[in-house]
């Protein structure tokens, strides 16, 4: 016997307050669940108001005009006989609530509130809402009376309950409820919840969607049943992006799956399933029935409904288990930001971008951000999305226009400004310009130095004095000086050039300037305040340089840009400094005094780990060696928290960038520190030289104790009859290069027991080989323990093979005329 339903999870492009836009969104969603024959839709969270509301939703404003978007969609005639689930701020005995409000044939069944709120990385849903904290209870809301004159109800359920339809039941988990290790589907499940709705707000962050996956695969795993798991797309007004990525699961395998990055404004994910195998599935595991047999009982929510509805269901195809298709951070970095610049562009009314371009890895990846975006908006439009059209067709002003080349598109919504100095060099400027013609971006070239000669003579006539460049004769202080002038000179002009160049052009409307600094540059500080990394949107500053190189590469060969090739072999300077005989004379490595792969370790464990100095440099410790002593590793802690705590204050002032990186140190929401430091830090520095003597002691006694001679002693086996002896000793240092000690034996022996005069004890590698005349050499591998023998007797002593916890004996049993041995000092163990 079949059971067989059609389910549908939602992903959509929503605005935070657009709440006229939502509505015509949701009941879009609903009409397409409807045609694919669904009889179940669930929504992402908060799609009513656009989950990035933010302090609106300390405003009564956003509660009553949910509230009116959710009585028109009730009401809506493509909205009835179908079950929907909706997300919506709901406040209950005024008390605010993030819910999910479950609907049908303009009847609300109940209202579901969120019982895990999230309050890491970038959610702050504590500041605004407060977590249902009564398990498996449900109590009376009084609905509004503009919602009652519509479904005739009064009084509704509100709490944390499930529904029973004819054929099954239906669970709710809202986003954070998945990633918590007590979730609710894990109860639910037990409870006979056999379909499990997820509304979810989960931003993208570089290969964070396996782990997505993994969770929405082991919630059905483990009990059985169908997750659909619904997140939203696009920027709704804030530095995240909602990255789409719904899928639905079935015991344990994704069987549908919907697109991760899209301009699509409604996305629907349909899958055919048979409630039959999830009953089937549940009863095979034992465990979990026994289980279940105990568990309490959730208040259900009867419902006049069936999701098999019809003679005709079991005629339906099962949806078939796939395997999820996961994209590389290359392909994210191409495609997320990407998204989120088109959004932004065609929600803020402005005519396209200016970005200036420097010839180097970060304002280049910048570019190829936007080339990406006009590559998906053709595709989208040559795809048959009219929004799009509709979009870029008021973006450039040209009614009749339809992109079809992305090239031709660039030249519409894209210029480029390479600003030159007499220290930048012949290299970077034709870099920029190969790469903007390979783009297709309106391209200009300009020189800064007559405005930054203007600004050094105004100081120099109030002063009396003319800074000098360090390689001119200049001071520390005058050399910054110098180059800040000029960067702060290029954010002026881009700032011009974005707000006229359009009019120069003859055409309305004025360009958002594009920022380019990375999050490694970020998070060492190593910009200047109000430069050109000073804009309105920065598309890779939540990325780091490692990540930006590897995108580089994808981009030459994915958008065939020769430009970047050129480009990543180049070394990364800002080109501040004067050039010596025509050649770059400033890196930014060695201005910054650590590289970037290093400077993306201090990050991750600055942010990731919660690493302060002193714990930073213990997780370093390990990869102290005679090129890099502990003295060296404390240093480069010490001049990076030296250097961050100088330069935070920048972070206040960050250009909004797209979030992408876990470790990103935007001071707005994701990563709250103060920003006025003690840069000395005179108790972690101390700590650290205090480890520092530590290790070096450690090390000192460890090389003293490998210098002294090891002493080979037999151990023979029980009931063996002979044994080996006069095994003599060795003293090497070096001992895992030597050539091994030969020696004539008995065929039958236990092995070798290795043991340094020492009160300490390490492992050593033994390797031994037995020769014979009529066999090939065998070889036997092992490790041994080895242990003081004034404190311990020979027969103390145990071989140890692969682990510490597993002690074996060896027993060699051919016939062998010598045995060859060789041994390998191992890491100290005690």
């Amino acid at each position: 016997m079949g059971r067989k339903v059609i389910v549908a999870a939602c992903s959509l492009n929503q605005w935070s307050m657009d709440f006229l836009g939502n509505m015509k969104r949701i009941i879009e969603s609903i009409q397409k669940a409807k045609s694919s024959g669904a009889r179940f839709r669930a929504g992402q969270e908060l799609e009513i108001s656009g989950y990035s509301c933010s302090d609106h939703f300390f405003e009564s404003d956003t509660f009553l005009h949910s509230w009116e978007v959710l009585a028109r969609i009730i009401a809506h005639q493509d909205c009835q006989d179908i079950l929907c689930s909706v997300g919506m701020p709901v406040r209950h005995k005024n008390v605010s609530y993030n819910c999910q409000v479950f609907f049908l044939n303009k009847k609300i069944l109940l209202i579901r509130p969120k019982i895990m709120l999230a309050n890491e990385g970038n959610y702050r849903e504590h500041r605004w809402f407060v977590a249902w904290t009564k398990l498996k209870e449900v109590e009376d809301h009084f609905l509004p009376r503009m919602i009652s004159d519509i479904t005739g109800q009064r009084l509704v359920p509100f709490g944390d309950a499930v529904i029973s339809t004819y054929d099954t039941c239906i669970g709710a988990e809202i986003c954070e409820e998945l990633w918590n290790p007590m979730s609710r589907h894990i109860e639910m499940a037990l409870d006979g919840v056999e379909i499990f709705a997820n509304g979810s707000a989960s931003y993208h962050e570089l290969r964070k969607m396996y782990i997505r996956v993994d969770l929405v695969k082991s919630a059905t795993m483990r009990s059985g049943g169908v997750y659909l798991f619904c997140n939203g797309f696009g920027c709704d007004g804030e530095r995240c992006y909602w990255d789409g990525g719904s899928m639905i699961a079935m015991n344990g395998d994704i069987i549908a799956q919907g697109p991760q990055f899209s301009l699509e404004e409604v996305t629907v994910v349909t899958a055919t399933v048979d409630l039959e195998d999830v009953r089937s599935y549940k009863q095979k595991l034992g465990s979990r029935s026994q289980l279940a047999a105990s568990v309490k009982a959730f208040p259900r929510i009867c419902a006049d409904y069936a999701l098999s509805e019809g003679d005709e269901y079991n005629l339906l195809v099962d949806t078939k288990p796939i395997v999820f298709k996961l994209l590389s951070p290359e392909e994210e970095i191409r495609l997320g930001p990407a998204c989120w610049l088109w959004d932004y562009l065609r929600r803020s009314g402005q005519g396209g971008y200016f970005l200036p371009l420097s010839g180097g890895i970060d304002s280049s990846s910048s570019a190829c951000v936007v080339a990406s975006m006009c590559h998906l908006i053709c595709d989208a439009v040559a795809a048959g999305n009219r929004i799009v059209l509709h979009d870029i067709q008021r973006i450039t002003g040209q009614t009749d226009y339809v992109p079809k080349d992305p090239k031709e598109l660039a030249s519409h919504l894209f210029t480029t400004c390479y600003m030159g100095s007499e220290n930048s060099s012949l290299e970077t400027k034709t870099y920029a310009a190969e790469l903007a013609d390979q783009i297709g971006s309106y391209h200009i070239g300009i020189t800064i130095d007559v405005a930054v000669k203007a600004l050094l003579s105004i100081f120099s006539a109030a002063c009396s004095v003319m800074p000098k460049f360090r390689a001119h004769g200049g001071s520390l202080r005058e050399n910054l000086a110098m180059q800040n002038v000029q960067a702060r000179v290029r954010m002026v002009l881009a700032y011009l050039f974005a707000q006229l160049s359009l009019w120069a052009r003859g055409k309305s409307g004025g360009l958002l300037v594009l920022g380019s600094a990375n999050v490694d540059e970020s998070l060492r500080g190593y910009l200047t305040k109000y430069d050109c990394s000073s804009a309105d949107v920065n598309p890779i500053g939540g990325i780091s340089k490692t990540d930006l190189r590897k995108f580089i590469q994808h981009c030459a060969k994915f958008f065939k840009f020769t430009a970047l090739e050129k480009i990543y072999k180049a070394p990364p300077t800002a080109e501040l400094e004067p050039l010596e005989e025509g050649r770059i004379a400033q890196t930014d490595e060695e201005d910054m005094g650590m590289t970037y792969d290093e400077l993306s370790v201090y990050g991750k464990l600055r942010k990731q780990n919660s690493c302060g100095p002193y714990s930073m440099f213990c997780k370093l410790l390990h990869i102290s060696s005679s090129e890099c002593p502990p003295e060296q590793i404390a240093e480069k802690v010490k001049h990076f928290f030296r250097s961050y705590a100088v330069n935070r204050h920048k972070m206040t002032v960050l250009t909004p960038s797209y979030h992408c990186e876990s470790y990103s140190p935007d001071d707005n929401r994701f990563d709250q520190r103060q920003f006025l430091y003690n840069a000395k830090w005179l108790w972690q520095f101390a700590r650290i030289d205090a480890e520092v003597q530590k290790a070096n002691n450690a090390i000192h006694r460890i090389q003293s104790d490998i210098k002294k001679p090891l002493e080979y002693i037999n151990s023979p086996m029980v009931n063996s009859p002979q044994a080996l002896n006069s095994l003599g000793s060795l003293n090497r240092q070096n001992l895992p290069n030597s050539s091994g000690v030969v020696v004539n034996s008995p065929a039958d022996w236990n092995t070798c027991r290795k043991v340094p005069m020492l009160t300490t004890a390490r492992v050593v590698k033994i390797k031994e080989e037995a020769q014979s005349s009529s066999q090939p050499v065998q070889t036997m591998n092992y490790s041994v323990i080895v242990k003081d023998l004034q404190q311990k007797r020979p027969g103390d002593y145990s071989v140890r093979e692969d682990s510490i916890d597993k002690y074996v004996r060896y027993s060699y049993p051919g016939r062998g005329r010598g045995m060859k041995m060789e041994m390998e000092p191992g890491n100290p163990t005690w």
